[in-house]
């Protein structure tokens, strides 16, 4: 196996299996008990926010992307979903201080938990990688690719929790014939 392949691999399963038990459940229930979820994030992090989106939305979960034209203002016992790796990136965490004081129950994923985002975040998923071997993983791609891992992971517990399966989530996806 290629060594950056298998590095990624083992680091990423690892740190996406660091979300505890207690978390996945909370964020389970808050996933299905709020009226709209909200989902944003810059950069690399946006784009693996929106694939937790696409999954949430073949869920038939009313699920909205932050900064789209189309996209209504979060309201009040709405959910707000942000990701960013620092935690420190200036529009996410504005998104999570206006979110917040709208009343939106904000949950971050980040990798520091005494970020600027973590502080105004209602609850706090660290992605816990250790040290990385930027050799195999620059800049941000372990969280990434980690945060990714998790979502698709989670998507499963969401499937039982609605009492769906692939076949019903088909009929929600954008190309079906």
């Amino acid at each position: 196996m290629n060594p950056a392949l298998e590095y990624l691999s083992e680091k990423c399963r690892d740190t996406a299996s660091s979300v505890s038990d207690e978390d996945r459940e909370k964020l389970a229930r808050l996933v299905t008990d709020n009226r709209k979820v909200f989902i944003y994030g810059s950069g690399r992090s946006g784009l693996v926010g929106q694939l937790l989106a696409v999954r949430l939305v073949q869920l038939g979960v009313d699920v909205h992307l932050v900064g789209e034209m189309t996209t209504p203002i979060i309201g009040r016992n709405d959910l707000t979903i942000l990701v960013s790796n620092t935690g420190e990136t200036a529009s996410v965490v504005n998104t999570a201080n206006i979110a917040g004081r709208i009343g939106s129950y904000v949950v971050c994923f980040t990798s520091d938990p005494r970020s600027k985002l973590a502080h105004a975040s209602d609850m706090v998923v660290v992605m816990r990688s250790g040290e990385i071997d930027e050799k195999y993983a620059p800049l941000g791609t372990v969280f990434e690719c980690s945060v990714l891992m998790f979502f698709d992971s989670f998507v499963a517990d969401l499937m039982e929790k609605f009492g769906t399966d692939e076949a019903e989530m088909k009929s929600r996806h954008a190309i079906w014939v």
